[in-house]
């Protein structure tokens, strides 16, 4: 009779021993190194990347933003300064533009926008009239800061609108007839200033790393305002913004050339992104 060895058989399938276990986690722990070390960087870059798209989109929303905002600005009425490590930018937005009708113009007929008569509070638009609304703004001329009256900061040129039917618009006062000397506009036009923007400011640090904010709607000023009461505000960039600003009208006094480098950092990564911005100041 053969012995029977079913239980030797079993003992050598059990299972493995401790030195075996030991062995499989060193070799799987020495794997994992080697391919952390060869993963790491790829993955590494891959989040950079990332961080510097979004730097890069924020950047360039922000910039664009100011750019089409500028392009609407009022003639003459953009001016910049900086105060406690931030640049101020600031302007009067315009929604739309306009033709009224003047003497001088050719008419013979038709209610004419008076600068003799502070008591006529009514004139014509040419052409189709602009968007406009009661509590809105008119600017005729704008010289800008320095060139009172024809100011639209200080009001001797910005009338409030009363109201508007069909193409004759009423002021609720008319401040043109109270210009020393009147200034009309050479070729008729208007500006029309929305009730609900009226002058806007960009803010952005220029040493200390911050925030990009808008702000808009806080009344008109003389002074350029480095402070702000009442308003709203919109933040563009978060912490980590620094810009370098200047500002340089032309010769002629026409137009002039608004530059902004705006830089962004965050998470070891810096953005700067330029942008020069054309500024119309005929008036």
């Amino acid at each position: 009779m053969k012995p029977d060895r079913t239980p030797t058989l079993l003992r050598r399938q059990a299972g493995f021993t401790l030195i075996e276990a030991l062995m499989v986690i060193v070799i799987t722990g020495i794997l994992a190194a080697v391919v952390a070390v060869f993963i790491r960087a790829p993955v590494e870059g891959y989040f950079d990347s990332v961080r510097r798209a979004e730097l890069t989109d924020t950047a360039d929303v922000a910039l664009r933003r100011l750019t089409r905002d500028v392009r609407l600005a009022l003639p003459n009425s953009l001016r910049v300064t900086a105060a406690g490590g931030i640049h101020y930018i600031e302007f009067i937005m315009t929604s739309a533009g306009g033709r009224y009708r003047d003497p001088t113009d050719g008419s013979t007929g038709g209610d004419f926008l008076s600068f003799s008569s502070a008591t006529d509070l009514t004139f014509d638009v040419h052409g189709p009239m602009p968007a406009m609304a009661a509590g809105d703004f008119i600017v005729v001329y704008n010289l800008g800061p320095g060139h009172a009256p024809a100011d639209a900061y200080t009001g001797g040129n910005r009338a409030t609108i009363a109201g508007v039917a069909g193409n004759t618009v009423t002021l609720t006062s008319n401040p043109f007839a109270t210009q020393a000397p009147p200034l009309s506009s050479p070729s008729g036009r208007f500006q029309v200033v929305p009730a609900t923007t009226r002058a806007v400011s960009y803010l952005c640090p220029s040493a200390t790393a911050g925030t990009l904010t808008r702000r808009w709607n806080y009344g008109f000023s003389a002074a350029q305002p480095t402070t702000f009461a009442g308003g709203s505000q919109a933040l563009l960039a978060q912490a980590g913004v620094t810009c370098a600003v200047a500002y340089a009208p032309s010769a002629s006094g026409r137009s002039g050339l608004l530059e902004v480098q705006l830089t962004l950092a965050s998470g070891g990564e810096t953005v700067t992104l330029s942008q020069q911005i054309h500024v119309d100041n005929s008036p």
